[in-house]
């Protein structure tokens, strides 16, 4: 037993051991604890896992264990974890060799993990804190009259009288597709969205994904990876789907998004190198910046410029049944509505801190997303239930389109950053380090 540990500790060590008395400490081994540990933390809270295809075997062991596991001693045991992956991660820039990235992302994870166990114990957080020990980046908060000078420009794109929200849901409601319409514009969307990622990426041979209309669910459309290169993709309708949300969900559910970036690391990393950590996805971890933001950006990435604009209002707009639309006007309410989200932050910062009420903060969402009551309820719904998360969705597409467009990369330079991304162990640091080495 090594000096100083704790017995837990010791023992989470102790079958691994480096030195005299015990086998070399090797990452495949520290894997296979990672991938039990995962799993055992899964069985303590709903939705800490959000895919796992490994072996089933592990899952079974977790199951049993975790009744017999407290959350002090599964933090104990990350910790411990956490320290064997540290031996293997230099102390070098982000971007060495894939055995040192591996290294690192089972260090970052394993952080997360530690932090998400501190959370489940009652300990309470900052929003930026929070963010920072799970997602590995730190938010910056701004004030949001810092926002008012945005709103009055998006103004100018939507006159007219009463308040801005209500003008511009007015406006956009001309876009709610019929509901039987949705699945027809859902398929042609996802399609294309398909058929440009693979001009540029080769996916596993045989990628499939099903997809299904939901309800009663406090996000618009999900990615449930399956394994064996397949997805469920969910869309949720409890409220009138809006004609760009085709583009959207299908770049960022499906192509280059969540379906393209689970299954490349399946294949890459699982697969090919038997990297048997990657077959888990923890929800609340670094990974998910990487894969909100990459899933964000892949909608620029597929369809730039006015691309999107052409393709909705000349194919999707037809099959929706929606005519006479000025798609123009609506791309470009939308995309300058983008520029609000870190005041989200702000909003859920205040909101998760007790500093406002559920009252006021839908307000504030009305006001600074320039959304309807129905669609701030949903917002703050997605905020009580994955609360700081709501940062990989911006600040992460910021992250990724900055390391992949450095350097003023050009198109096809752009897909191939992109495609190494979605195949590699990534972490937000490795976005810093591409987006400083290219420049």
């Amino acid at each position: 037993m090594r000096k100083g540990l704790s017995v837990l500790a010791a023992l989470a060590l102790g079958a691994c051991a480096t030195g005299p008395d015990g086998p070399a400490d090797t990452l495949d081994a520290i894997a296979d604890d990672y991938l039990l540990l995962q799993l055992t933390i899964g069985e303590k809270e709903e939705g800490y896992i959000d895919a796992y295809y490994g072996p089933e075997d592990v899952r079974t062991q977790a199951e049993a264990e975790a009744a017999g596991q407290t959350l002090p001693m599964l933090a104990a045991r990350t910790k411990a974890l956490e320290t064997r992956a540290a031996q293997f991660a230099d102390d070098g820039a982000p971007g060495d060799s894939l055995e040192e990235r591996r290294a690192r992302f089972l260090v970052a994870q394993l952080t997360a993990a530690g932090t998400r166990l501190r959370m489940m114990q009652g300990e309470k957080l900052s929003f930026a804190d929070e963010a920072e020990g799970l997602f590995g980046v730190r938010p910056e908060l701004p004030p949001l009259e810092s926002f008012d000078p945005l709103l009055a420009r998006i103004e100018r794109l939507v006159p007219g009288k009463g308040p801005l929200w209500q003008r511009i849901d007015t406006f956009q409601k001309r876009f709610d597709m019929p509901a039987d319409r949705v699945r027809p514009v859902m398929d042609a969307a996802i399609a294309e969205c398909k058929r440009r990622t693979l001009d540029h990426i080769a996916l596993p041979e045989g990628e499939s994904f099903t997809l299904a209309l939901v309800t009663d669910k406090p996000w618009s459309g999900y990615n449930y990876y399956q394994g064996d290169y397949h997805s469920k993709i969910e869309v949720n309708t409890d409220l009138p789907v809006r004609l760009d949300r085709a583009i959207d969900l299908g770049c960022h559910e499906g192509y280059p998004g969540h379906h393209a970036f689970n299954s490349l690391l399946e294949r890459e990393l699982v697969n090919g190198r038997g990297w048997q950590e990657f077959s888990v996805y923890p929800l609340y971890s670094p990974q998910s910046l990487i894969a909100e933001g990459s899933a964000n950006y892949g909608i620029d990435l597929a369809f730039p410029g006015e691309e999107d604009v052409a393709f909705t209002r000349d194919v999707l707009a037809p099959i929706a049944g929606l005519a006479d639309l000025d798609v123009e006007r609506y791309i470009a309410l939308r995309d300058a509505m983008q520029e609000l989200g870190p005041a989200r932050y702000t909003i859920a910062s205040q909101y998760l801190a007790g500093e406002i009420d559920a009252a006021r903060a839908t307000e504030l969402l009305q006001r600074y997303q320039l959304v309807s009551p129905e669609r701030a309820k949903q917002s703050l719904d997605f905020i009580d239930t994955y609360r700081s998360y709501i940062i990989n969705y911006g600040l992460g597409h910021d992250m990724v389109q900055a390391a992949i467009e450095a350097g003023d990369a050009g198109e096809d330079v752009r897909w191939e950053r992109m495609e190494h991304l979605l195949r590699e162990p990534t972490l937000p640091a490795d976005l810093v380090a591409m987006a400083q080495q290219a420049e």
